[in-house]
């Protein structure tokens, strides 16, 4: 299975961006780093669904509109099946990624 970094992107404004999805019959565990590239504060989201996107629960959200100077790192996700990350920022020239381990089931 796969390990390093999973996924990434580059967030555009004001949009919510599928980051990685876990692949069928795997787990993963995941580490989570948004990187603000401006030179001042933003807001960003992010999502843990237990699917594809599309409507975004409340319960989803582990990051809601937290302030970031620079970095804001989650670490130690566990992820199921198909599960989803997703993120969001109120500016653009923000990175996202993903990185760890997929494990077979």
């Amino acid at each position: 299975m796969a390990s390093g970094r999973l996924g990434a992107v580059d967030l555009a404004a004001t949009t919510n961006t599928l980051v990685y999805t876990v692949p069928a019959d795997t787990v993963a565990t995941v580490n989570i780093s948004m990187c603000n590239r401006n030179a001042i504060p933003i807001a960003v989201r992010l999502a843990h669904l237990d699917g594809a996107i599309g409507t975004i629960a409340v319960e989803d959200w582990i990051e809601y509109d937290k302030s970031i100077n620079d970095v804001l790192e989650r670490t130690g996700v566990v992820m199921s099946v198909g599960s989803t990350i997703v993120a969001y920022s109120d500016t653009a020239n923000v990175s996202v990624q993903v990185w760890g381990w997929e494990e077979s089931i």
